[in-house]
């Protein structure tokens, strides 16, 4: 009998620190990575003169190289932030990259590396594996337990003339060098500590479901779903509380893992419509729209649903499959209930009248590939006007 081939890669950091104090070895990774002139992509509250990234360029500067920072990647990064990053880096003949923040210094950073050794324009590079030569060598020191950018080979950039969020799918951004530090996550806010954590299970779930899930993969969401799960709570209650942070960082981590090898689905896919046309952030629309995707899902894949139900600690002993999928969808919105999560894109002044340009723009973005159940234009569309 013959046997299809069916191929699945493995993507991930070469090297990935984690734990408490994680951050100090920054220093030494731009030594063994050999750099001498570091730009640092940050936002600007962590740009502040005097603070963490401050921090970062004396660890920098303590073994022999330079930094200069740059402060302009923007919630929702754009294509003008990569174009401003590019100007600092080429000016200063940096030959490294160091970002420090949560997913929109990760993916600004992706895109100066990305452009800085291919050339061109970062629309160039939408859609997967369009690169041809590799990025400069690229440090990712997280802050937020969430968007697992630091280790993935995703990078999400806003066209402003098209008001679209590119997907840019590349083995070539993959980050060399990973830090998780809880000490870094303690001042994050508890409303960034909700969506962020709610990003993280949002991949872990879509993960877990997609068409290219593997035994590799799912290994990874099912833990990422658990500590999730167990954790989120009181790190949202308790921004001090080192153990849930510490756990958090583990769980975006895992999660990281889960989807940079599996992809994602149809909340991504919607998601990325409503950042780049509203600029919302990213781990709130996913939250609103992940029960409403998984509810379309469920009649694709009821035994996995009623896996998520069992990993986020709902009894369904005795319960039908499809009874325990269902379990697994309430389970999801009292966690967004508990972590204080709105309740629909209405809360966030989203307009239905741009439902259409916005389904037609999710069908078409990368995400929408790997989700387990075939969506029309009607479906995707419909899946919005719940989500109101």
């Amino acid at each position: 009998m013959a046997v299809q081939e069916q191929v699945f890669g493995y993507f991930i950091p070469t090297v990935n620190l984690m734990g408490v104090g994680a951050a100090n070895e920054v220093g030494n990774q731009v030594k063994t990575l050999g750099g001498s002139k570091v730009l640092i992509v940050t936002d600007g509250f962590l740009g502040q003169s005097g603070g963490m990234a401050d921090d970062i360029k004396a660890k920098v500067e303590a073994v022999g190289a330079q930094a200069v920072i740059f402060s302009g990647a923007e919630p929702n990064p754009t294509d003008k932030n990569v174009a401003d990053g590019l100007k600092v880096f080429q000016d200063n003949g940096c030959d490294m990259i160091i970002s420090l923040g949560g997913g929109s210094s990760h993916d600004c950073a992706k895109g100066v590396g990305i452009v800085a050794t291919n050339g061109g324009d970062i629309r160039d590079f939408e859609g997967i594996d369009q690169s041809s030569k590799a990025m400069p060598p690229f440090i990712a020191i997280n802050t937020t337990a969430g968007t697992g950018s630091e280790m993935t080979r995703f990078c999400i950039i806003t066209d402003t003339d098209r008001k679209v969020k590119m997907a840019i799918v590349d083995w070539r951004v993959t980050p060399n060098v990973a830090i998780n530090d809880p000490l870094l996550m303690v001042g994050m806010p508890a409303g960034l500590t909700a969506a962020t954590g709610m990003d993280a299970l949002t991949h872990a779930v879509e993960a877990y479901v997609s068409v290219a899930a593997t035994p590799v993969t799912d290994s990874a969401a099912v833990m990422a779903i658990k500590l999730i799960s167990e954790n989120l709570r009181n790190a949202v209650a308790n921004g001090g509380n080192i153990e849930a942070r510490d756990k958090m960082a583990y769980a975006e981590f895992l999660a990281g893992m889960a989807f940079n090898n599996a992809s994602l689905g149809y909340v991504h896919a919607m998601a990325h419509q409503l950042g780049g046309y509203y600029n919302l952030p990213h781990g709130v629309c996913n939250a609103i729209l992940l029960p409403h995707v998984s509810k379309f899902n469920i009649i694709a894949c009821p035994e996995r649903f009623a896996d998520i139900a069992e990993f986020l600690g709902e009894n369904t002993e005795g319960l039908s499959v499809r009874a325990a999928a269902d379990k697994a969808i309430e389970a999801i919105k009292q966690l967004s209930v508990d972590v204080g999560i709105p309740s629909g894109l209405k809360e966030l002044d989203v307009k239905e009248e741009d439902f259409k340009v916005m389904t037609e723009n999710a069908m078409k973005d990368a995400c929408s590939f790997t989700n387990p159940r075939i969506a029309t234009f009607d479906d995707v569309m419909e899946i919005y006007r719940q989500a109101m």
